[in-house]
């Protein structure tokens, strides 16, 4: 009987401590609340496992587990989907850790919560996306033989054209209601800033026609001339050449 006791007496407290399987000689010891709170994490108890990592660095601050526990805090909320918390805790993490050998993973993943905070659909706030590409052009500058470089990369385009695709949706929102001094000035801002994302010929088409519209003729002709130089057999060719004889004429 003591000994069936002493066994249901000490799953109750490896259960409460969320130690499961493992043994933990000090659970209040550094190493001890360490292995505490990883379990917890395994077991998804997010949470408890946050809560037991804060502890260890407030108690043993100094200790090497410390800094471990204080990005593991981080990579707790990037799985709890928590991704504006995961931002601010892997920026803290570095601000304080600055020359941490795991900074190429922390600044990735700086970029990854902003870039999981965009919405699927580009005609809402696309905010997250400035601090995202700042974030993943940094691991291309700084860890150019990071093992995220290439990923970094792909989805750093992603929010470029995400960007791009915003600048033409409402670009094209002033043409069709032929408010055409606010589309002349988004179709331009479309070629400035985003160059060779597939919409040039369309930019520049629109905004020789937005030109032309508010009468401005050597502007309207400029972007059309560049358009028939780029694009001499695009889709928009046709209508550009049309555009110069009907423009030109007035």
């Amino acid at each position: 009987m003591k000994t069936l006791f002493f066994s249901l007496f000490t799953l109750i407290v490896c259960h409460q401590l969320g130690c499961s399987s493992i043994q933990v000689a000090d659970p209040n010891s550094a190493e001890g609340m360490f292995k505490i709170a990883e379990q917890l994490e395994k077991d998804e108890r997010f949470e408890e496992a946050i809560t037991k990592f804060n502890e260890l660095r407030n108690k043993h601050p100094y200790s090497r587990y410390a800094t471990e526990a204080e990005l593991r805090v981080a990579d707790i909320h990037f799985k709890k989907e928590a991704f504006i918390e995961s931002a601010t805790a892997y920026q803290l993490f570095k601000d304080f850790h600055p020359k941490h050998p795991r900074n190429d993973y922390v600044t990735y993943k700086i970029a990854l919560s902003y870039f999981n905070q965009l919405p699927s659909t580009i005609d809402r706030d696309l905010t997250p996306a400035f601090k995202a590409i700042s974030a993943f052009k940094e691991v291309e500058s700084s860890y150019s033989t990071s093992e995220y470089f290439k990923e970094a990369q792909t989805k750093k385009n992603e929010c470029i054209k995400m960007l791009a695709e915003k600048e033409l949706y409402i670009a094209n929102f002033y043409f069709i209601r032929d408010i055409y001094d606010s589309a002349l000035k988004r179709f331009e801002s479309l070629i400035t800033k985003f160059p060779n994302r597939s919409f040039d010929e369309e930019a520049l088409y629109k905004a020789g026609i937005s030109a032309f519209e508010t009468g401005q003729k050597e502007r309207g002709e400029k972007h059309i001339r560049e358009l028939l130089k780029t694009f001499p057999n695009g889709s928009y060719s046709s209508s550009g050449k049309n555009a110069l004889e009907k423009y030109g004429s007035r």
